[in-house]
């Protein structure tokens, strides 16, 4: 199958759903705030990883599941010569590779009732009568809480024959796609929650079933075969064609919601008749104003289980140029044939525009996600190290370029033409080997370098500080000891874990043990160094009062080898928590504890990580001392961006001398109150660290979450005194940079620390032409020092396709990917920008991107028709999640730290998490196979997807909830949480009990699997329905009208399509 059919997903963002008056949300580390009774819970909206659409056999068109009228509709996903990725109503059997008349080509995604929700129709339709269908109105619930109304944007159309005006051409069509919108598309009055009913005269059985409240639907079953089979694809369920309309891209919905022929008047075929018939005026009972049947539009599940199928089962092998890799939620195999793995760089499109003209007009951001130190499956091979001895990598003369597959040989092998810059560079003597027939070395495939997308030289010492080997890092542990820290037992269970944790720091690969030296510092108002030096029988404590000049009291003995000073760092870490059992101090300071950490470093010439234990406001006097400037009026002015910047420049300085030295900090918060997470993140943030937020730590609820966090933080990956930078071949250059890391210059980006779960998004612009026969071509070069001390480059290459036709960019790019970016970009944004114009630019820029592929790639179609790209389908709904998103949006519950703890948080995310963070993954726990590993398939984030009879889990990275219905068996309810009924659940607990039944064994054992695949633990919160927890997570049900004002989705891809239209008006 082409690499042309994958359909991106991207991720969608998570939007607040308020709670009742007076509820409070529980912040972001999941912690719950001030006032709220202490059930622990979690907030926030995560993307979706995890499925994958199943996709249809080459040569057939992955259905859309957006029927048009009358006609098959079928997706042509590029196999074609047509513009990108059509769909439309095909009238006879595509063969693959066949080229459709353009003017059949759209796709109609929105037919009431009539789409099924991410299963390819079967081969034989369900054969609808020739009479129009009715529209039932309780055929998609709607939660009742849900008023369509779309607020965001502007006041509803005055009245509903405007908007029904207005909507009436609106069909979608994801191009492959059209569909029109039914008239009154939920925005003026809400809808009545339901109306059962008998089906009427004509309503297929094959539907959704009327609903019930909370009813989930189920869609009508699948064929056996998975994909479409031979025959004209189609989605959805379709009549006879409609024989009194010429092939035209998208049948428009018609104003009563029904397929088939029509009965009456048909106001809205092509555009809006003026004298549309009111709703009285047609047959059977009046229905209400309608809304777009969310089963009819691009559904991100349908999207992940088509990739999974299509691409779960075979090696992607990274040979060839530009080609776009599986989904994030896919999980698949790579071979290193050239191209540097998926999972160490994804690209917003895998085939850029020859020139800026071309890639101003499309609007789509040219980026590439950056994990330089990924994480791979254990089947793969991690990069090789190579080593050229006291010469150090070969590299190109002019541009510095290090020796890569794409590099070419000539003259006999004597020199070298550089692929980045083209100049020509001697091989050295060591170096020369002849070349083949092919103009290759003969050696190509003994180096990893000539034929590997990713590998790792050892550098010389003129890579190195000062020309001098690094010794190796230090980690030191910097414990707050005021009372609160003291009173929750937080002091106590940090010495604990660190007795035993420190037997596990990382070291390389084949050393008996780390080389990692390890030290000890207590603070409130004052600190405290312990001397910990391994002929010591017992530890010293020297204390430092004067905070106002920070230095470290001792050298020697404070940096210690774990192995020879075990007995006296174990009297330590019992001893603190009783020294300090009975303090009074409840100040503390911030600041002068990571200038101590500093100076310790600097000391001792090594670099480090501080591993900082903090739980309050830094008020006591003395540097970096603050204020509490939380203020909840701010939001929505001009002086809301202020709540997300420092209140101080001082820690941009101290910022600023830790990376100098090669100082990470972590910092691990404890907040009972405002923390200003803002200002002290700064140095976390711009040293490459990671944040930990637990608001309102309680051990027993949190013990196990923070201990986890923990236990991962010290033992992962890291890399010291880092330096990025990225090379790229003439055309394009590197402009723009996101991340936790510090620049001092526009190439650079420099890290104290580089983890195995840190990215960084890069944004390039043309500055010349590119070629479509040589491509263009990335170099990211990474120099960093080893947990053992030993300074190394890891080179990572990927070469992309350029286009001169817009279609050829629209039909490679990553919608996932593209949202990673496109939320940096706006988390940023909101550090200098009012919040509400950082939101409309976003919708701004995607409308532009989805308008010019609607003006250059599709075929002509009514303006009526909403055409999005194959592989941009899940655009409008994962913007829709980052727009709600709590920084962009926040509800009221919501606290100024969480909002600056979730930007820091996104901002060095790679592409999966942000794809389950913004559109949370939800599993039908009642679904499950007990007697398989495999997980229950997903649903879609929604709340009239839910059973009252049924228990969920979802996730987002963050948090895992588990929500359970009002009328779940009482079997179920017992062997889950072992007590005898729905009343009996308890909201607090924080893990399942362990009971040993199937059920019981397969629930933790999924909740086991997704912790394993996310790189924080995730807090569980159990949610019983009707339960005042259930607002918190009706948050992240990103497919439904949040209370902070967010769209729904059906609502967002209306707004889309008339934002569209406007600008192509």
């Amino acid at each position: 199958m082409s690499v042309n059919q994958q359909a991106h997903t991207g991720p969608p963002y998570g939007r607040p759903q308020p709670g009742y008056q007076g509820y409070q949300q529980p912040a972001y580390g999941g912690q719950p705030l001030p006032g709220v009774p202490q059930l622990q819970y979690g907030a926030y909206n995560g993307p979706m990883p995890g499925y994958q659409q199943p996709a249809p056999p080459q040569g057939y068109f992955p259905s859309l599941g957006f029927p048009s009228k009358g006609s098959p509709v079928s997706l042509n996903s590029d196999t074609s010569s047509l513009a990108p990725n059509f769909i439309g109503s095909l009238r006879a059997s595509s063969t693959s590779g066949a080229s459709l008349p353009s003017d059949h080509l759209t796709y109609n995604p929105f037919g009431q009732g009539d789409v099924q929700n991410g299963i390819p129709a079967s081969a034989a339709p369900v054969q609808r009568p020739p009479a129009s269908q009715p529209y039932l109105p309780g055929s998609a619930s709607m939660p009742v809480t849900q008023t369509p109304t779309f607020q965001q944007y502007g006041p509803p159309p005055a009245s509903v024959q405007q908007l029904t005006n207005h909507m009436a051409g609106m069909t979608v069509g994801i191009t492959a796609a059209s569909a029109p919108p039914p008239a009154g598309l939920g925005y003026g009055t809400p809808r009545p929650p339901t109306m059962p009913g008998p089906p009427l005269p004509g309503q297929t059985a094959a539907g959704p079933p009327v609903s019930q409240p909370n009813h989930v639907f189920s869609p009508p079953p699948p064929s056996p075969m998975a994909g479409p089979q031979p025959g004209p694809p189609m989605s959805g369920l379709h009549g006879p064609p409609l024989p009194t309309h010429p092939p035209q891209p998208g049948y428009q919905m018609q104003q009563n919601g029904s397929f088939g022929q029509v009965r009456g008047p048909q106001p809205n075929y092509g555009g809006t008749y003026p004298g549309t018939p009111s709703y009285g005026s047609q047959p059977g009972p009046p229905p209400p104003p309608k809304r777009l049947d969310p089963d009819s539009i691009p559904s991100p599940i349908q999207v992940i289980e088509d990739d999974r199928n299509n691409c779960g089962s075979e090696p992607f092998v990274t040979g060839v140029r530009g080609q776009v890799p599986p989904l994030v939620t896919t999980d698949f195999l790579v071979k290193d044939q050239g191209n540097a793995s998926p999972r160490y760089i994804r690209c917003t499109s895998y085939n850029i525009p020859c020139t800026s003209d071309m890639a101003k007009q499309s609007q789509v951001p040219l980026a590439a996600v950056i994990k330089p130190l990924a994480t791979l499956r254990p089947e793969e091979t991690l990069p090789y190290l190579v080593d050229h001895g006291e010469s150090g990598p070969v590299r190109c003369n002019r541009c510095k370029a290090y020796m890569c597959p794409f590099m070419q040989f000539i003259e006999g092998g004597r020199r070298f033409q550089c692929c980045f810059c083209s100049c020509v560079t001697e091989v050295p003597p060591h170096y020369f080997q002849h070349l083949d027939h092919t103009g290759k070395r003969v050696d190509f495939y003994d180096r990893p370098e000539l034929s590997l997308g990713s590998y790792e030289f050892l550098a010389t010492v003129d890579y190195c500080k000062n020309n001098k080997f690094p010794s190796p890092p230090a980690f030191i542990f910097m414990i707050d000891v005021s009372y609160n820290a003291v009173k929750s037992g937080l002091v106590r269970l940090i010495c604990e874990e660190l007795k035993s944790l420190l037997d596990y720091l990382p070291r390389e690969g084949n050393m008996e043990e780390s080389a990692i030296r390890v030290g000890f510092v207590t603070y409130n108002k004052v600190l405290h160094f312990y001397n910990v030096k391994s002929s010591l029988a017992q530890p010293q404590m020297m204390v430092v009062s004067d905070v106002a000049d920070m230095f470290v009291p001792l050298l020697d003995g404070f940096l210690v080898n774990v192995n020879e000073s075990r007995t006296v760092i174990a009297s330590l870490l019992d001893q603190i928590p009783e020294m300090f059992a009975d303090t009074r101090e409840t100040e503390t300071v911030f600041a002068p504890v990571i200038q101590a950490g500093l100076e310790a470093l600097k000391a001792a010439e090594c670099a480090g990580k501080l591993f900082i234990f903090h739980t309050s406001l830094p008020i006591a006097e003395a540097p970096g001392k603050l204020k509490n400037r939380d203020d909840k009026k701010l939001i929505n002015t001009d002086k809301e961006k202020t709540l997300f910047q420092p209140q101080t420049s001082f820690y941009n300085n101290l910022a600023k001398d830790c990376v100098t030295q090669g100082c990470c900090v972590d910092l691990f918060l404890f907040p009972n109150q405002y923390l200003d997470v803002a200002t002290l993140g700064v140095v976390t943030y711009q040293t490459g660290g990671s944040i930990y937020k637990y608001a309102y730590f309680q051990l027993e609820t949190d013990q196990d979450r923070f201990l986890n966090d923990l236990r991962r933080d010290v033992q992962k990956e890291v890399g010291f005194d880092a330096v990025m930078r990225v090379r790229t071949s003439t055309g394009i250059r590197a402009t723009d940079f996101f991340g936790a890391f510090y620049m001092s210059n526009t190439t650079d980006v420099e890290m104290a620390g580089l983890d195995c779960d840190k990215t960084i998004t890069v944004e390039f612009k043309h500055d010349d032409k590119l070629s479509e026969d040589s491509g263009a071509l990335l170099q990211c070069a990474l120099l960093y020092t080893s947990c053992a001390g030993q300074r190394r480059l890891r080179i990572h290459n990927l070469s992309l396709n350029c286009c001169t036709q817009l279609a050829d960019l629209y039909r490679n790019c990553e919608t996932d990917t593209l949202i990673n970016y496109l939320a940096k970009y706006a988390y940023r944004g909101v550090l200098s920008s009012p919040v509400k114009a950082v939101r409309d630019a976003l919708i701004n820029q995607c409308a532009q991107i989805l308008a010019c592929y609607r003006k250059n790639c599709a075929s002509p179609s009514s303006a009526g028709q909403l055409i999005l790209p194959e592989c941009m389908k899940l655009l409008p709904v994962y913007l829709n999640c980052v727009l709600k998103s709590d920084v962009l949006q926040p509800g009221l519950e919501v606290t100024t730290d969480d909002r600056a703890y979730i930007r820091q948080l996104v901002t060095s995310m790679d592409v999966a998490e942000t794809n389950v963070f913004f559109y949370p993954r939800l599993l039908p726990l009642t679904k499950a196979d007990v007697d398989s590993d495999s997980l229950p398939a997903a649903i879609r984030n929604s709340e009239e997807r839910l059973s009252k009879g049924d228990i969920y889990l979802l996730e987002n990275g963050l948090n895992i909830f588990v929500w359970v219905g009002v009328n779940v068996q009482q079997s179920l309810i017992q062997n889950l949480f072992g007590v005898s009924s729905f009343s009996q659940i308890s909201n607090g607990l924080s893990t399942l009990p362990i009971l040993e039944n199937p059920f019981s064994k397969k629930v933790r054992s999924i909740i086991d699997m997704l912790q394993m695949q996310r790189s924080r633990y995730m807090k569980l919160i159990i949610v019983k329905q009707e339960d005042k927890l259930e607002m918190l997570f009706k948050h992240f049900l990103v497919e439904d009208k949040s209370l902070s004002g967010g769209a729904s989705y059906v609502d967002f891809l209306c707004h889309m399509h008339k934002e569209i239209r406007q600008l192509l008006s």
